[in-house]
């Protein structure tokens, strides 16, 4: 085996880990049951996993500086198995959100050391593609999660082995990173701290490509979300079959992400990022007028393939404008995934106010409106 691929395959595989983050949706559901919990207590569960994004990325950033992307990673590893073994040895409310939380934080830890550890054996042109393949892995693990769910409750006999397997999985990770030799850039001679990080912000290319982050990720949680209400609301589906868009909405959006890794090998960036987000735009102006389950089930799709790998390559474009400053840049990055926390609530105020989900569309198309001045502006030299 190629060294360079034997290097980069264990990284590639922490990305299966970093797609355990997904799982909460469906484990919302099994806890509210199991717990007998409302929809308001019952929704702070994700942000349980989500609001670390916000609070850690850049200080994270900072201590990789100190320890490392590879012990980072590994730091990351530990919490997760740790949070993950914690509600299988004693299964209560309080063991559940408390396996979340350390989940958030493994994972926080996690997205904002990989990607840059993926560049320490990936270089050039490759980057791009690469990411765009870690995606892809973190796509088909959103994908299985409510599947290891299933099976750990239907042949296993309760869903709380899903915590087990996904503590296996993470600890064979840890174990192949561990067996791996990658020799990592020195870190920057000077001492960098938060505030330094977030100053980079003052860059009107980083902080544009941060806000692309931010609304790429909304976009991404809120087709999610929004994709089985619109079965509801328009088709008639019961609250357990609508589910089916987010499962469209996942297959599409991990085949979009292979074909990208594919695409982006020889395909140019910025024209790769035009050519898609003008795609998906226009699917979601279909969506919004589409009425038939058919229809509204292909335009999510459409969605979820176009917009699959936009994430990747503005990531890739931040990395490589500060190329000195990966690790900062990194951190502020993974921070913009906090927009999956800030847009869903906003497109649930504009649903009430139009008192239809058009309201929750028409936030997702300025998102997209966004991302599509960003995808000119990147062309830019």
């Amino acid at each position: 085996m190629n060294r360079s691929v034997s290097r980069a395959l264990p990284v590639l595989f922490g990305f299966f880990v970093m797609g355990f983050c997904d799982v909460v949706g469906i484990a919302t559901s099994y806890v509210k049951h199991d717990f007998g919990l409302n929809e308001t207590v019952a929704g702070f569960i994700p942000s349980m996993v989500f609001v670390w994004f916000l609070l850690l990325a850049v200080p994270a950033a900072m201590a990789m500086n100190r320890i490392g992307r590879k012990k980072m990673v590994q730091a990351s590893n530990l919490i997760t198995v740790v949070g993950m073994m914690i509600p299988f040895v004693e299964y209560n409310l309080a063991t559940c959100m408390t396996a979340f939380v350390l989940l958030g934080i493994g994972n926080t830890m996690l997205q904002v050391s990989l990607n840059p550890l993926l560049t320490n054996v990936v270089k050039g042109d490759a980057l791009t593609s690469s990411l765009t393949a870690g995606q892809v892995v973190k796509a088909v693990s959103s994908f299985c999660g409510p599947f290891i769910a299933a099976f750990a409750a239907n042949r296993l006999g309760d869903w709380q082995y899903l915590f087990p397997i996904f503590a296996a999985v993470t600890l064979l990770s840890a174990l192949w990173l561990l067996a791996t030799p990658i020799v990592e850039q020195p870190a920057a001679a000077e001492a960098s701290s938060v505030k330094a990080a977030v100053g980079l912000l003052r860059d009107p290319r980083i902080r544009m490509l941060f806000f692309g982050i931010f609304f790429i990720v909304g976009v991404d949680v809120g087709i999610n979300t929004v994709a089985p209400k619109l079965l509801i609301e328009r088709a008639g589906f019961a609250v357990d079959a609508a589910g089916y868009g987010s499962s469209v909405y996942f297959v599409c959006r991990t085949i979009g992400a292979f074909v990208g890794s594919i695409l982006l090998v020889k395909m140019d960036d910025a024209k790769y990022f035009r050519l898609h987000i003008a795609a998906a735009l226009a699917a979601l102006v279909a969506l919004a007028c589409a009425e038939g389950t058919a229809a509204m089930l292909a335009m999510v799709g459409a969605i979820g393939f176009f917009c699959s790998s936009i994430f990747s390559v503005i990531y890739s474009a931040a990395m490589q404008r500060l190329p000195e400053k990966a690790n900062e840049i990194s951190g502020l990055m993974i921070m913009g995934v906090c927009g999956g926390a800030v847009i869903p609530p906003a497109m649930g105020a504009m649903a009430d106010a139009a008192g239809s989900q058009i309201g929750s569309l028409a936030v997702i198309g300025g998102c997209m409106l966004y991302l599509v001045v960003c995808a000119l502006r990147l062309d830019r030299r």
